[in-house]
Protein backbone atom coordinates (compact mmCIF):
# COMPACT_ATOMS: atom_id res chain seq x y z
CA UNK A 1 0.00 0.00 0.00
CA UNK A 2 1.38 3.88 -0.57
CA UNK A 3 2.11 5.27 2.35
CA UNK A 4 2.40 8.99 2.32
CA UNK A 5 3.74 11.92 4.70
CA UNK A 6 2.04 15.38 4.53
CA UNK A 7 4.53 17.89 4.44
CA UNK A 8 2.07 20.63 6.17
CA UNK A 9 1.31 18.94 9.28
CA UNK A 10 3.85 15.56 9.21
CA UNK A 11 1.13 13.40 9.64
CA UNK A 12 2.57 9.40 8.19
CA UNK A 13 -0.12 7.15 7.09
CA UNK A 14 -1.58 5.24 4.06
CA UNK A 15 -2.79 6.39 1.16
CA UNK A 16 -6.88 5.86 2.19
CA UNK A 17 -6.21 9.17 4.38
CA UNK A 18 -5.40 11.00 1.52
CA UNK A 19 -6.97 11.85 -2.01
CA UNK A 20 -4.91 12.01 -4.46
CA UNK A 21 -5.62 15.01 -7.23
CA UNK A 22 -3.71 14.00 -10.60
CA UNK A 23 -0.57 15.35 -12.47
CA UNK A 24 1.35 18.24 -10.40
CA UNK A 25 2.97 21.43 -12.26
CA UNK A 26 0.57 21.78 -14.62
CA UNK A 27 0.94 25.07 -16.17
CA UNK A 28 -3.11 26.43 -16.33
CA UNK A 29 -4.64 28.67 -19.10
CA UNK A 30 -7.32 30.71 -18.17
CA UNK A 31 -9.45 33.59 -19.99
CA UNK A 32 -7.60 34.50 -23.04
CA UNK A 33 -6.62 31.42 -24.37
CA UNK A 34 -7.20 29.39 -26.79
CA UNK A 35 -9.19 26.51 -27.40
CA UNK A 36 -6.43 23.86 -28.07
CA UNK A 37 -4.66 25.28 -25.06
CA UNK A 38 -7.26 24.68 -23.00
CA UNK A 39 -8.68 21.50 -24.42
CA UNK A 40 -4.64 20.49 -23.64
CA UNK A 41 -4.64 21.50 -19.73
CA UNK A 42 -8.45 20.02 -18.97
CA UNK A 43 -7.30 16.35 -21.20
CA UNK A 44 -4.07 15.40 -22.02
CA UNK A 45 -1.88 14.06 -19.00
CA UNK A 46 1.59 12.42 -19.18
CA UNK A 47 0.87 9.34 -17.12
CA UNK A 48 4.59 7.75 -16.97
CA UNK A 49 5.64 4.22 -16.18
CA UNK A 50 7.71 5.21 -13.23
CA UNK A 51 8.48 8.55 -11.50
CA UNK A 52 5.49 11.00 -11.50
CA UNK A 53 4.91 14.08 -9.68
CA UNK A 54 1.59 14.18 -8.32
CA UNK A 55 -0.95 16.37 -6.34
CA UNK A 56 -2.38 15.03 -3.09
CA UNK A 57 -4.75 15.78 -0.53
CA UNK A 58 -5.03 14.97 3.06
CA UNK A 59 -8.51 14.19 3.23
CA UNK A 60 -8.31 13.25 6.89
CA UNK A 61 -6.11 15.19 8.21
CA UNK A 62 -5.32 18.84 8.08
CA UNK A 63 -7.32 19.14 4.68
CA UNK A 64 -4.50 20.68 2.59
CA UNK A 65 -3.17 20.04 -0.86
CA UNK A 66 0.49 18.93 -1.22
CA UNK A 67 2.94 17.44 -4.02
CA UNK A 68 4.27 14.13 -4.16
CA UNK A 69 7.31 12.54 -6.42
CA UNK A 70 6.28 8.58 -6.59
CA UNK A 71 7.12 5.63 -8.60
CA UNK A 72 3.57 4.59 -10.49
CA UNK A 73 5.51 0.31 -11.19
CA UNK A 74 6.40 0.17 -7.44
CA UNK A 75 4.68 2.77 -5.19
CA UNK A 76 7.88 3.90 -3.74
CA UNK A 77 7.32 7.48 -2.67
CA UNK A 78 10.57 9.70 -2.96
CA UNK A 79 9.16 13.06 -0.87
CA UNK A 80 6.35 14.96 -0.75
CA UNK A 81 6.59 18.85 -0.42
CA UNK A 82 4.27 22.12 -0.65
CA UNK A 83 2.15 22.72 -3.27
CA UNK A 84 3.22 26.23 -3.73
CA UNK A 85 6.16 25.08 -6.07
CA UNK A 86 6.63 25.63 -9.51
CA UNK A 87 8.67 22.59 -10.12
CA UNK A 88 10.11 20.06 -7.90
CA UNK A 89 12.77 21.36 -5.24
CA UNK A 90 16.33 20.58 -5.88
CA UNK A 91 16.06 18.27 -2.99
CA UNK A 92 13.44 16.54 -4.23
CA UNK A 93 15.58 15.71 -7.62
CA UNK A 94 18.22 14.95 -5.53
CA UNK A 95 16.27 12.33 -3.52
CA UNK A 96 14.98 10.57 -7.18
CA UNK A 97 18.42 10.89 -8.31
CA UNK A 98 20.01 9.03 -5.47
CA UNK A 99 18.06 6.16 -6.30
CA UNK A 100 17.39 6.10 -9.59
CA UNK A 101 20.75 7.34 -11.42
CA UNK A 102 19.46 6.97 -14.99
CA UNK A 103 16.15 8.86 -14.89
CA UNK A 104 15.67 12.28 -16.46
CA UNK A 105 13.86 14.97 -15.45
CA UNK A 106 10.56 15.14 -18.09
CA UNK A 107 11.05 18.43 -20.52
Amino acid sequence: MLTLECPCCGVRGEETEFHGGGEAHLKRFGPGSSDAEFETYLFTRENPKGVNFERWRHANGCGKWFHAARCTMTLEVFATYSAQTYEPPADVIAAIKAKRPEWEMPA
